[in-house]
């Protein structure tokens, strides 16, 4: 019986965590990719739930582990997706600092701008445009809080980018 439980909980983890990739390969307009996984999973999946379906057992451990696999399988493709799959982001931050697109500059970030009114019309703002892959938005955002800690920054994750340079 622990076997089993052992068996269905890890089959799950690993079906689930390749359903989380394939949702999130899909969104990014990877199709055959998204297919590919898709078969595999699905695969996965009916065999596990077969031989948990199937089994002699009344245990509700069986259950608890069909269901623990799955909450962890969520949890581990999360992480593997933010950590293997390639993502663009588009941040838009307004700042009444003018010096930060400078500064951005100096690190490697790529910053266009142009100069707003915000509530206070008397009081100059700028909206700053910054492409970046996922893995570097975290540097960016300390970079901007370190410059103007009031700034107001809006992230978007983008689909496709054609020219243009990305950090």
């Amino acid at each position: 019986m622990l076997l089993l439980c052992l068996k269905i909980f890890f089959i799950r983890i690993l079906d689930v965590s390749l359903g989380t990739i394939r949702t999130i390969i899909t969104v990014k307009g990877k199709t055959m990719l998204a297919s590919i996984i898709g078969f595999i999973e699905l695969f996965v999946w009916f065999v596990i739930v077969k031989e948990a379906i199937n089994t002699e057992e009344t245990s509700l451990f069986v259950a608890l582990s069909y269901a623990g696999g799955f909450a962890v399988g969520t949890f581990l493709g999360s992480i593997l997706s933010n950590k293997f799959i390639q993502g663009t982001l588009n941040v838009q931050v307004i700042t009444s600092k003018s010096e930060m697109m400078e500064k951005l500059r100096k690190n490697g970030y790529a910053v266009s701008f142009i100069d707003i009114k915000g509530k206070d019309v008397s009081q100059g703002k700028y909206m700053l445009f910054i492409g970046v892959n996922n893995h570097s938005f975290e540097n960016l955002k300390e970079n901007i809080q370190k410059i103007d800690p009031k700034a107001f920054m809006v992230v978007n994750e983008t689909k496709y980018v054609q020219n243009g340079f990305i950090k």
